[in-house]
């Protein structure tokens, strides 16, 4: 592919780019597709399943579309609500007949209990559609084991993972790729991408980076004095002058259907000017806009802006947000290295060290600061974590510890017994590296960050947790108290939180909405029970609680082995606006919340248990 390509992409054999959409593979799709949804549906109180006995359970549809339809399935109901379901054992029925298993016809069917409207729901179903769409190909590929990938590196397990999300049911929705965009972006397409640069006048644009780099000394890293020379010419040769531009790298499907499009007045009046493509390859990342250099590791991550509709936004970067990014990564790297416990504990941090973004100046007068219009053209370099790893260490993202086989098997089952630690002490080892921090972070500077799967880099040493690298840094962090101190150029990341809801950022964004999975995942394969797994968080806790007395008072105020805390849930979110879940000016006062869990720590309280 070059940037003169008649086509964003080479187009397949169309016969050949839908193979994997056969009868047997969309089955298995709809199945998997349908426990999840039965599963995170019940566990949100959206549907309310009926106990038929034997471990048996039945969900009935209502309203149009859905008058007599029942869902049976067996499930074991766990920790946290969680819905443990035998995917096999779903079935549909109306009237005493059994029907065959349709995604589109279960939306339709529970569309009231579920909240859909007449706006949202054909959208919602083409997310679904794509989703399904994506876990047909992956079920088409070669089947590797998850103890196979268990000892894959680092950007196989990236790149083999079955599974997005754990909590959305529509978490791959892409919209806007076509299927030869897919087959050449989606990261378990695995195919290599070089990106498309483009020169932007800095009158319209601007560059920012932390205190130890510099434009000039990272373009240079980044793409080499040939390719800097090569796009200087391309300037000179329109008659412009390099040293009126900045230089961007671009996700090629954003140049092919966005800038040379939407932006078609900045091209023409050469605001904008292309200059091709990269030497690097790179692979996409399951966050599906950010790129690893596959040339050369310890390059930078690339992250681009992406107008495609995935998960609940539109994946755009706003030029205005990714100034002060930097600035934010340089503010948390030094409170890292200063703060004794978090240093103990391993935690990295991998900066995002330099943003660029382009200002168009039509958009931007004619929309407020959080329209997609505005987050077309930026771009940002995170650091690579390859450099910092010690003989004998390699890189897992946190999500596939999550990652099942077609068969079951489970990827962090394997770790386990690859490691030779006892189930527990692995564990131990684990939320010693992953948790510790959160919580220090929390009760220490009352600082949340977003610790999902994809956002959280895990250091394996002998296949056991040796320490956990965060991203993800300036779009994620929060710190939640009005009376922290912050620089000017970090108070983006406070947000007024109301106190009640400040401990949710471990107990939902952790405990429910990942540890609830594993240890679902563990105790299904007989690795470790639920109660010895839970019994392993607390002690955790207890560890951290213990080693920072100085903090007591803060424990009080915020007690993580409190009986309950409140349900907070994300499909609700997505299901009422899959175009932009959250209010992003009001993260908070966006949340769903839904009666309570019972916390799981809680019967393991120092004293109590």
């Amino acid at each position: 592919m070059t940037a003169a390509s008649p086509h964003a992409v080479p187009h397949p054999d169309p016969q050949r780019a839908v193979a994997h959409l056969t009868p047997g593979n969309w089955d298995t799709a709809v199945r998997l597709l349908l426990r999840k949804a039965l599963s995170e549906f019940s566990h949100e109180r959206l549907l309310v399943p009926v106990e038929l006995g034997g471990g048996r359970y039945a969900v009935t549809g209502g309203g149009e579309g859905g008058e007599g339809v029942e869902y049976r399935f067996t499930a074991r109901l766990m920790a946290l609500d969680h819905w443990q379901i035998d995917a096999d054992s779903i079935t549909r029925h109306r009237g005493g007949a059994e029907l065959p298993l349709d995604a589109f016809a279960f939306f339709t069917e529970f569309r009231g209990a579920l909240g859909l409207s007449d706006e949202i729901l054909p959208v919602y179903l083409e997310e679904i559609s794509s989703t399904l769409a994506s876990t047909a190909y992956k079920l088409a590929k070669k089947p590797v084991t998850a103890a196979e990938l268990a000892g894959g590196d680092f950007q196989a397990i990236e790149t083999g993972m079955t599974e997005g999300h754990p909590c959305f049911v529509a978490n791959n929705g892409r919209l806007g790729f076509g299927i030869h965009e897919y087959l050449a972006y989606a990261p378990e397409t695995a195919a290599p991408v070089r990106l498309l640069w483009v020169a932007a006048h800095r009158d319209h644009t601007t560059f920012t980076c932390s205190a130890d780099t510099d434009y000039d000394t990272l373009l240079r890293a980044e793409l080499g004095r040939a390719a800097l020379d090569r796009f200087d010419s391309v300037l000179r040769g329109q008659g412009l002058d390099p040293a009126d531009y900045l230089l961007v790298p671009v996700h090629p499907w954003q140049w092919w259907n966005k800038l040379a499009v939407t932006f078609s007045a900045e091209v023409a009046q050469r605001r904008i000017v292309l200059l091709g493509e990269g030497e690097d390859e790179y692979l996409a990342q399951q966050s599906i806009r950010t790129f690893f250099n596959t040339s050369d590791p310890g390059k930078h991550y690339v992250k681009t802006a992406l107008s495609v509709l995935n998960m609940g936004f539109m994946r755009g970067l706003s030029a205005a947000y990714m100034e002060a990014t930097p600035a934010i990564n340089d503010w948390l790297a030094e409170l890292v290295a200063k703060d004794p416990v978090l240093r103990a504990t391993g935690l990295e941090i991998i900066r995002e060290r330099a943003a660029v973004g382009y200002r168009h100046p039509g958009y931007e007068a004619a929309t407020d600061r959080y329209s997609p219009y505005r987050k077309m053209l930026a771009a940002l370099w995170r650091e690579s974590p390859v450099p910092r790893l010690e003989e004998g260490q390699r890189l897992a993202t946190m999500a596939s510890l999550l990652h099942t086989d077609t068969d079951g098997g489970s990827l962090a089952a394997a770790l386990i017994e690859r490691s030779g630690l006892t189930p527990e002490a692995w564990l131990g080892r684990y939320l010693d590296a992953y948790l510790t921090p959160l919580l220090h972070s929390f009760y220490a500077y009352d600082l949340a960050y977003m610790p999902h799967g994809e956002n959280v880099i895990l250091v394996l040493e002998d296949d056991a947790v040796a320490r956990a690298v965060f991203k993800d840094i300036a779009e994620e962090i929060v710190v939640m108290d009005p009376g922290v101190e912050l620089p000017p150029e970090v108070e983006r990341i406070r947000a007024e939180t109301p106190e009640d809801m400040r401990l949710l950022a471990i107990l939902t964004d952790v405990f429910d909405c990942f540890l609830r999975h594993l240890g679902a995942i563990l105790a299904d394969r007989g690795v470790l029970t639920e109660d010895a797994f839970w019994r392993t968080v607390a002690e955790a806790v207890i560890r951290y609680r213990e080693s920072v007395p100085e903090l007591a008072e803060r424990f009080e105020r915020y007690d993580i082995f409190a009986e309950e805390f409140a349900l907070s849930c994300l499909n609700r979110l997505q299901l009422r606006d899959n175009r932009q879940m959250v209010d992003l000016a009001d993260p908070s006062g966006a949340l769903q919340l839904v009666g309570s869990l019972k916390n799981p720590i809680a019967p393991y309280a120092p004293g109590r248990a």
